[in-house]
């Protein structure tokens, strides 16, 4: 059962899929179909009713027991049979809630997929974003949105959906089981790796190192924390990550203050501790592109 104080909003426009690490929302073409034919859905039991699968994109969270089964995230839309057939693999049925913790298209690519048989909830700003594009199926919007807190009594369960502010984008959740002692971060924690900030969504560097210290603050060190992205984590990896955070947003200002140009700034590079960090699609040039505009 779902219980909240805010308003319950319902809107029938519609979006296409989103592409990670773009300020842009673009279309999911049918060529990203052979992009993901290889790509397979591990699940990794956390406790008795939750789970968490790793494919291609955010991390899922999932619980699923009596009262049937609730998803955090849903990856690119072509992954969506595959991850149904992951979940048939644990208990029969479909998902009966789908959490959105913000509105990128590799954590909401199969919303169309799953909405057409459940419920999908977000933060106002998510269902906001998605509507925004008139191509896609109202199966695919948030229906119950928030602004600042939910919570699902579900599975045995009370799960808590936290809204904290501009950090990753403008409506980003994260989900917490009370009992499980299990915390999903979406994309406010990229595991051992430089986060991005979508500051054209809304985002925000100061705003997502406070939302980070805030959960930091929240749970235990036997808390278990599945990340947007990477592998399930303990609270002093967060810790870690926070500390990245601290260190890169005083380095920046440090040479913002001294008038160095971003052009400086890059040909000394990240400092040496960090240089580890770069990724794919954040390397130390995009994470001090992301630090430079949004503190300068």
């Amino acid at each position: 059962m779902v219980q909240s104080s805010f308003k319950t909003t319902l809107n029938t426009s519609t979006i296409c899929g989103l592409v990670l690490i773009s300020s842009t929302l673009a279309n999911v073409s049918y060529a990203d179909e052979d992009r993901f034919k290889n790509v397979e859905i591990n699940a990794q039991q956390l406790t008795d009713t939750t789970y968490m699968f790793i494919g291609s994109g955010g991390n899922i969270g999932v619980s699923a027991g009596s009262d049937g089964i609730l998803i955090i995230d849903d990856q690119f839309a072509p992954l969506a049979d595959k991850i149904s057939a992951s979940l048939n693999k644990i208990q029969s049925g479909v998902p009966k809630y789908i959490v959105n913790t913000h509105y990128h298209g590799d954590h909401t690519g199969g919303n169309a997929h799953f909405g057409a048989n459940g419920t999908i909830l977000a933060h106002h700003n998510v269902l906001k974003r998605l509507a925004s594009d008139d191509k896609t199926p109202a199966s695919a919007l948030p229906v119950i949105t928030y602004s600042d807190h939910i919570s699902i009594h579900f599975n045995q369960d009370t799960l808590e959906v936290l809204h904290l502010g501009p950090g990753h984008t403008d409506g980003d959740s994260v989900v917490y089981w009370q009992k499980n002692n299990v915390i999903h971060m979406g994309d406010l924690f990229f595991k051992d790796r430089f986060p991005y900030i979508d500051l054209k969504g809304g985002g925000s560097v100061i705003g997502y190192r406070d939302n980070v210290g805030k959960i930091v603050m929240k749970i235990d060190d036997n808390t278990q924390i599945i990340p947007g992205h990477g592998d399930l984590a303990t609270k002093s990896e967060l810790l870690k990550f926070k500390h990245m955070l601290d260190d890169s947003i005083n380095w920046m200002k440090a040479n913002i203050n001294e008038g160095k140009s971003l052009e400086q700034i890059k040909a000394a590079g990240v400092p040496d501790k960090y240089k580890d960090w770069s990724w794919a699609f954040i390397n130390a040039d995009k994470w001090i592109d992301t630090l430079y505009q949004d503190l300068k």
